[in-house]
């Protein structure tokens, strides 16, 4: 018996040596780099409306989205398949972007990458692998290397400008083809 005693004294005593105060300096599991990374929020098969004076602007479209925080900022993650449709102000048909994913900054600026095409109502197809659509002009810009398509041309270059609607664009750096009749 006092064999079993001194087993349970010395158990009680192993198990309440771990506790105790937290060691000063020593960052808790949820503090850290690691939980810095962790999104706010996430949502699945999201759609968010842009609006501008009451019109609609632009219809964003995704599979999954994570909302990150740092400091006043805020970042939208956007994955799983992106397709946002930009409104004419004058009631033409709309431009489509589809995109593998992408960035919205919280100026409702938009980044996308990854298999980028975007089709305006008048048939013409721009792909590239990175643009973004600054939100206070309406304007669509890349840097990398484009390929724009029309049923009668076929215009490459590096870098890129145009609105919205693709009515007024710039190639920088271009060559191409043209079908002439």
């Amino acid at each position: 018996m006092p064999h079993l005693k001194t087993f349970f004294l010395l158990a009680i005593l192993s198990c309440t040596a771990g506790c105790g105060a937290p060691q000063k300096g020593r960052p808790s599991p949820a503090s850290g780099s690691s939980a810095e990374k962790l999104p706010a929020q996430e949502s699945w098969d999201i759609t968010i409306e842009f609006s501008d004076a009451g019109r609609k602007d632009a219809v964003l479209r995704a599979g999954h989205a994570s909302e990150y925080h740092q400091d006043s900022k805020k970042e939208l993650l956007i994955d799983h398949g992106i397709n946002v449709t930009m409104f004419d102000k004058n009631g033409g048909a709309p431009t489509v972007m589809t995109a593998g994913r992408g960035v919205m900054h919280d100026n409702q600026d938009i980044e996308a990458f990854d298999n980028v095409v975007i089709r305006s109502g008048d048939g013409t197809v721009i792909r590239t692998e990175h643009i973004v659509r600054t939100s206070s002009d309406k304007m669509l810009r890349s840097e990398r290397f484009v390929t724009i398509t029309k049923p009668s041309q076929t215009i490459r270059g590096y870098g890129f400008e145009s609105d919205d609607a693709m009515k007024r664009y710039r190639i920088f750096q271009a060559s191409g083809e043209a079908v002439s009749k």
